[in-house]
Formats: structure tokens, C-alpha cells, sequence
């Protein structure tokens, strides 16, 4: 069992927790049998839900009352949070019990108690929050997310390294094209930050990925740019832009399809494909954000998601491992 994948799983964070979570690994260990589970959270709570539903080989539970609660302030969490859940299972990457770890609890929570436990990777200055995206033509990476309002030219050059490390973990038989989200695609347009991260990254020679130069706004879903890289206040707004849209038209379609016999009758005859995009939009799919720079990666589920989005999140986990997204990293920065 030595050559299973360590994930700690904070099992108390989020809506539904623990119930959700271990639901979550439950069905990931059936689709993935490679991976060991070091859960954390109330031993009772948690048995009650993995009895009989996993063997005991492929998971462990670490007992303690103590939870960060989701109205907690990044302070307030990190001031009592040395015995949580979510103080516990970062630890355990800390002391290498396990390779990466997973939690659907407080954000700010996360980041900060994070940062507090684990190593910067050396020359990198600030970590990054970064997630999956669907496009036309399959998955992209977008970073910084929210973690860094402010950054430099050297934070988006290495956010740059970073975000194609991540895409070559998860797909690793392609070279993923890069390119910094701007208000134009030509060279004078944007802050002077950005167009000195473009003289930066336009000179780089990198076997780690393609410079695609800007990309703006409009062109995020087009599939061309597997990575895109932003500030973390710019990335947030189109992330949560992006989020709205596709929320609006899901619901928008749901109407026209309900609110009459003929859109009922479209709806029973376009079936197949209103599946096929219902599933395409789904955010259960794109769920976990990672925070990466540190000499661990540190995995986000949305708190909201159900324990299918918690199962597909903790195969992100799995991936990024198997990828060897550290060393990565490390070697192209």
C-alpha cells in the first residue's frame, strides 16, 4: 500500500460536512483505488458515515473536536487553529504524512494557516490561487483568483511558470500555450506592469510552455490559451463574471424550455443534447481551486458543492501528485 497517493482530507469544512466529504471519498475510491485517504474531523461523526462503505486499508481518521468555523476571520482562525481539522491536515503535508491536502472550509481560513505552515518554493515570492476552466475545446488554467490583488511583474512571470506546471500535471503529454489577460491584444494596451510581464515573457525561452502574448476578455472560452494569467483582483471579477453567465443562461433556457407545450416539446426532442450541455456547464466538474507557490499544493473545494464535486476534486488532487507539480516548478523557475 506504500505507493498509494497520501491526501489529507479536512473532513469538517463546508456545507454538509462531515457527511458530504466522506460521501465524496467514498465514490472517488470507486473510480480510484490509488489513493489513501488521512482524514480529519470528529472520529464519530466520520465513522458513522465510512463504516462499511471503505475498507480500512485505504483510509485513517485523526480525531479532534475542533473545527474553523466559516464565519471565522483568517486571524481568528489561525489564532485557535492549531488543534482544527483544517490546521491538522495541512500539518500532516508539513511533517510529510501525506502529499497534498484538501479542504472545503473557510477560504481566508485556508490560505492563511496555509501559508503559515508550509515553505515558499524557493524564488517565488507570492503563492497563487488558480483553478480549471472549461473552453471550446477542453480545460484551461486560470490564476491568480483572488489570493494576490496587487502583484508584479515577477509574481505574473511566475504565475506564468506555475499555471503551465499545473496544466502539464494534469495533462502531461501537451505544451500549453500562455497568455496575460488584458483590455487589448496589442502590445501598447494594458498597465505598465503588464507590459513589462510581455516584454518579460515574449524574451523568455521555456520548454514548459508557449507565449501566446494577451488575451482579453472575450476570448477566455475559445480554447487557443491553456493558461491565463492575471492579478488576482482582475482574475476574481472574471472568474465570478464567467460563474454569472453561464449561470444566467442555464437558468434562461430552463425557462424557455418550461414556460410553454412547444418549449416542453423541444426540450423532449433536444434531450440528448441539453444533456450534453447541462453537463458541459456543470460546476461540479471544474471544482477545486488549488493555492500554489508553496512546496505543497494546497487543494480548495467549494464549500456549496456536493460530494460529487468533492470526489471530482479530490482526483485533481490525485493528478497534481501523480504529476509531480513541485518539482515542476521548481525546475522551470
Amino acid at each position: 500500500m506504500s505507493d498509494l497517493i497520501k491526501i489529507a482530507v479536512d473532513a469538517m469544512g463546508g456545507d454538509g460536512a462531515p457527511k458530504k466529504i466522506i460521501d465524496g471519498i467514498v465514490h472517488s475510491h470507486k473510480l480510484n483505488k490509488k489513493n489513501f485517504f488521512k482524514i480529519f474531523g470528529n472520529k464519530n461523526k466520520i465513522e458513522a458515515y465510512i463504516k462499511n462503505n471503505l475498507n480500512r486499508d485505504f483510509y485513517e481518521i485523526i480525531h479532534t473536536d475542533n473545527v474553523v468555523k466559516s464565519t471565522d476571520s483568517p486571524l481568528e482562525a489561525a489564532k485557535r487553529g492549531k488543534n482544527t481539522s483544517m490546521w491538522l491536515a495541512i500539518e500532516s503535508v508539513k511533517k510529510k504524512e501525506t502529499d497534498i491536502v484538501i479542504s472545503a472550509g473557510n477560504t481566508g481560513a485556508l490560505l492563511v494557516i496555509a501559508k503559515l505552515n508550509l515553505k515558499m518554493i524557493e524564488n517565488i515570492d507570492k503563492p497563487a490561487l488558480s483553478a480549471l476552466w472549461p473552453n471550446k475545446k477542453g480545460m484551461s488554467v486560470v490564476l491568480d483568483l483572488g489570493a494576490n490583488i496587487e502583484c508584479s511583474s515577477k509574481n505574473l512571470v511566475d504565475f506564468s511558470i506555475m499555471g503551465a506546471s499545473l496544466y502539464k500535471s494534469l495533462y502531461p503529454n501537451e505544451t500549453p500555450n500562455t497568455a496575460l489577460l488584458n483590455i487589448g491584444s496589442e502590445e501598447l494596451k494594458g498597465n505598465e506592469i503588464i507590459k513589462e510581464t510581455f516584454q518579460i515573457l515574449n524574451e523568455k525561452k521555456s520548454n514548459n510552455f508557449n507565449f501566446s502574448g494577451y488575451i482579453e476578455g472575450n476570448e477566455l472560452m475559445d480554447g487557443n490559451v491553456n493558461v491565463i494569467i492575471s492579478d488576482g483582483f482582475t482574475g476574481n471579477v472574471a472568474l465570478k463574471t464567467a460563474e454569472g453567465t453561464a449561470n444566467f443562461i442555464t437558468d434562461e433556457l430552463k425557462k424557455v424550455f418550461k414556460d410553454t407545450i412547444l418549449g416542453k416539446l423541444s426540450a423532449i426532442l433536444n434531450f440528448s443534447n441539453l444533456n450534453k450541455f447541462k453537463k458541459r456547464l456543470d460546476p461540479r466538474l471544474y471544482n477545486g481551486a488549488i493555492f500554489i507557490g508553496l512546496d505543497s499544493p494546497v487543494v480548495k473545494s467549494h464549500g456549496g458543492t456536493d460530494f460529487i464535486g468533492f470526489s471530482n476534486s479530490l482526483e485533481v488532487c490525485s493528478k497534481i501528485v501523480k504529476g509531480d507539480l513541485i518539482n515542476k516548478i521548481r525546475d522551470n523557475i
